[in-house]
């Protein structure tokens, strides 16, 4: 496996819902494990196979919350959360990053518990749920594989200044990405 360059803010291959997959073993396997190293690379905590330029339904997360490492995937996600905050989010809390908004970190917000359930790479059934750090995780990759990127969900000054930072990168335009491992962390300088 190898890892593949992440399509940033902009390309529309991110804005397009992913198809559900409907072929399974071997080659969706691969796929699974290029997503992992491509994640592991970025320094990500999770990452859909759209963001490496894949239209498939699937995506990894791999992070730690409250001590806890939490690592897996899922095919043909269905999500299903608790309530939706309706307030401002908390700027010390609710930070959010994105490995196709590299760099960048906004308030958002996201329901406490998240529980996603699919299948894996042979089919066979899978569910994982979680509250805080994995739920926020998983609400941000099903949202990557039905088209939308976490930047849709900003509300007030945080979305007026995601579309200026937007502008001022020039990230209105598709093709930009950039490869993990290599130069800089956009993330971590």
């Amino acid at each position: 496996m190898a890892v593949r360059p992440i399509l940033i803010a902009g390309d529309p291959l991110l804005t397009t819902p992913a198809v559900p997959v409907t072929e399974f073993g071997a080659e969706l396997a691969a796929l699974v494990e290029t997503l992992f190293e491509t994640n592991t690379a970025a320094n990500g905590a999770g990452l859909a196979a759209n963001q490496i330029g894949d239209p498939r339904a699937v995506f990894v997360y791999d992070l730690i919350d409250a001590g806890v490492r939490h690592r897996g995937y899922v095919v043909n996600p269905v999500l299903v959360t608790s309530e939706l905050p309706e307030t401002m989010p908390d700027p010390d809390l609710d930070g959010e990053g994105c490995l196709s908004v590299p760099g960048e970190w906004f308030p958002t917000g996201r329901a406490d518990r998240a529980e996603v359930t699919g299948v894996d790479a042979e089919g066979r059934p899978v569910a994982v749920a979680g509250n805080g750090y994995l739920a926020r995780c998983l609400q941000h990759e099903t949202d990557h594989l039905a088209g939308r990127l976490y930047l849709s969900r900003l509300i007030g000054r945080n979305s007026r200044a995601a579309r200026k930072m937007i502008k001022q990168r020039d990230w209105t335009r598709p093709g930009r990405s950039w490869c993990p491992g290599t130069g800089t962390d956009p993330f971590h300088g």
